[in-house]
């Protein structure tokens, strides 16, 4: 059993626990809510602390400076290389057409193999004439790491949905195919987002470690790491929900309402001298959301508007921390 002061770890709301498919996680529901443009994508600078006058009314710490823990993920803008319709098919939803940009990046050929022919004008033309079977459109984009610190040069490429009617969202994504998108006109200062990454991976661990289980006590005549007995003679198997060892970390998780302390252009507004640990420098367009972040440095983070947001934030950053991260 567990202690009282330290009870049982591991939530059953995921099973099984094994490895992520790949690191750049799949958005499988997108919010009808927030601006045009539902989505965006960063990557995972490191953490740093800022001070910031609570303007929330009715809370204790309402008009002082608070101390408040920050992620820094660094966005740079997106390319929108192609857009894509779906329909509804025999098996539920399935993909009507995609029209692809007719000047790609250079970059995207390290990751996509394109089509040989790009007719962009004949492509939309064939969209419109299928207007009314059209369920949903979303972007399809592409990051840019060259422009951060990072040293990965394949783009990661990912959907991200859209708001309002199919038309709106047709004429939205046939004025921005082939363009950028910057982060500052999908997310505001002082809003929530929810935050989908894959965690630090722990590789095989056993039980204490994977779900927090008692150690056995010193005169146990058998191993100390392990249950004390693992359940009934009756059923003969091991039920989901029993401590087993295997993967730790490395999991697809989902955290909600991040709220968003600042959206900034100029990286060095949050660089520490001797720059962030195990990542570089900030370069470019950036986001500080409150508190923590799955995954480690460098690892891409997806980020959408708020599914369950029940209350509104308001923070004045009044100061950044940009003390070194190098110990000294």
């Amino acid at each position: 059993m567990a202690k009282r002061h330290k009870p049982r770890a591991g939530s059953r709301a995921f099973a099984p626990r094994k490895r992520a498919k790949k690191q750049t996680p799949r958005i499988r529901h997108w919010p009808t809510t927030g601006e045009t443009v539902c989505g965006f994508a960063g990557y995972k600078a490191g953490m740093t602390h800022v001070l910031a006058v609570d303007e929330r009314k009715g809370r204790a710490t309402s008009g002082m400076e608070v101390f408040i823990p920050a992620t820094v993920i660094e966005a740079p803008p997106v390319d929108v290389i192609a857009l894509r319709a779906y329909g509804k098919g025999y098996k539920g939803v399935e993909t009507l057409i995609d029209i692809y940009c007719e000047n790609p990046p250079a970059d995207l050929k390290k990751t996509l193999v394109l089509p040989k022919k790009i007719n962009t004008q004949e492509k939309t033309k064939q969209l419109k004439e299928k207007i009314n079977e059209i369920s949903d459109i979303r972007l399809i984009v592409s990051t840019q790491p060259k422009l951060t610190s990072l040293p990965k040069k394949k783009p990661d490429i990912m959907e991200i949905g859209l708001k309002g009617s199919v038309q709106e969202k047709l004429d939205y994504a046939l004025s921005h195919i082939g363009k950028k998108i910057p982060v500052k006109e999908v997310f505001k200062d002082n809003t929530f987002v929810d935050v989908t990454a894959v965690t630090k991976g722990k590789g095989f661990q056993g039980i204490i470690k994977r779900f927090g289980v008692r150690r056995q006590p010193r005169k146990s005549t058998q191993k100390r790491r392990h249950m004390g007995t693992g359940g009934p003679i009756t059923p003969s198997r091991k039920f989901w929900f029993w401590p087993t060892p295997g993967q730790h970390g490395y999991h697809t998780r989902t955290e909600y309402n991040k709220a968003v302390l600042k959206v900034g252009a100029d990286g060095k507004e949050v660089t520490p001298p001797g720059d962030f640990l195990r990542y570089g420098p900030v370069k470019g367009d950036y986001l500080l959301l409150k508190g923590s972040v799955p995954g480690p440095a460098k690892r891409i983070i997806r980020l959408t508007v708020p599914r369950r947001q029940k209350e509104q934030s308001s923070f004045n950053v009044v100061h950044i921390d940009l003390s070194s991260k190098q110990g000294v």
